[in-house]
């Protein structure tokens, strides 16, 4: 053990590795990577690489593989080493566990179980092709991929096309040209975005434009690498007050008369002022009792 490490308690360690260059880590993960019971990752082959550049052994630990074809098989041993006082290191292929990752129902399972569980946070593609981008970060929606097949991504697209937030995906190189022609056409021409690639290695790149000079751009070659796209907030739209209305009824039968105030107001950028007073309105006792 080096000077600094200490022995882990038992518990299950989510531990976020680089997306790209294997300096991109954290002296804690390293730490928990050298003095964990049992290793645990998506990919063995990968976490065994990034331990050797670091200078950290395997040794006779136990390193297990963790992904969504033997997630079913796998778990119940994890959760049997942890329930024994174990401590388990969970390792992502790239970036942070959980975003896009199989450790989601890894932590489920351990969180019904009332095991200890910990994350350390690092490295994440969504957040560095934010940073990057140049389109506002004070509110995102992470969308993960979308479909493959053109009719159901357009209809994803659709149900995003109107929420106040940065929109980010995650995308194939081989499918980035034809998503952005969706986006394109389903969100608008002229809408901001930027399609970041290759995050922290030797060919990062970031293109910035209206989703139509992207989607021109990216057509007239293939790129490679992992490809991070983020779309600027839409517009919204001026909404009538008998919508409105319409809006806040149906909000107030599930929920308090702030709570659907604050949702109609958020999706229809009204004055939240005047919203609440319309609300107040309507409620008047019929909907579920206002929290104060």
């Amino acid at each position: 053990m080096n000077p600094g490490e200490q022995k882990l308690a038992g518990g299950l360690y989510f531990v976020a590795t680089p997306i790209g260059n294997a300096r991109d880590i954290t002296l804690r993960a390293l730490d928990v990577l050298a003095t964990a019971d049992v290793l645990a990752a998506e990919d063995t082959r990968s976490l065994r690489k990034l331990m050797e550049i670091h200078g950290v052994s395997v040794g006779e630990r136990p390193l297990l593989a963790y992904h969504d074809h033997n997630g079913g098989k796998m778990r119940p041993r994890i959760m049997a080493e942890i329930a024994a006082g174990k401590s388990v290191a969970y390792a992502s292929e790239a970036g942070t566990p959980l975003i896009s990752d199989p450790g989601f129902d890894l932590l489920r399972a351990a969180a019904e179980d009332g095991l200890p569980v910990h994350s350390l946070p690092g490295a994440s593609a969504v957040l560095t092709a934010l940073t990057m981008a140049g389109l506002p970060t004070d509110k995102f929606l992470f969308a993960g991929f979308l479909p493959n097949a053109k009719g159901q991504r357009k209809s994803a697209l659709k149900a995003l096309a109107s929420v106040q937030a940065t929109l980010v995906f995650y995308e194939s190189p081989k499918r980035t040209a034809a998503m952005l022609a969706d986006a394109a056409e389903v969100l608008g021409a002229d809408r901001p975005a930027a399609m970041c690639r290759e995050l922290t290695k030797r060919f990062e790149e970031c293109r910035r434009g209206t989703l139509a000079e992207l989607a021109e751009n990216i057509a007239s070659g293939p790129i490679k690498g992992e490809v991070v796209i983020v779309i600027g907030r839409g517009e919204v739209k001026a909404v009538s007050e008998s919508v409105m209305i319409g809006m806040l009824e149906d909000a107030l039968k599930r929920m308090s008369v702030r709570d659907a105030a604050d949702i109609v107001a958020e999706g229809t950028g009204a004055p939240r002022r005047k919203v609440y007073q319309m609300a107040l309105k309507l409620g008047q006792g019929d909907g579920p009792e206002d929290d104060g």
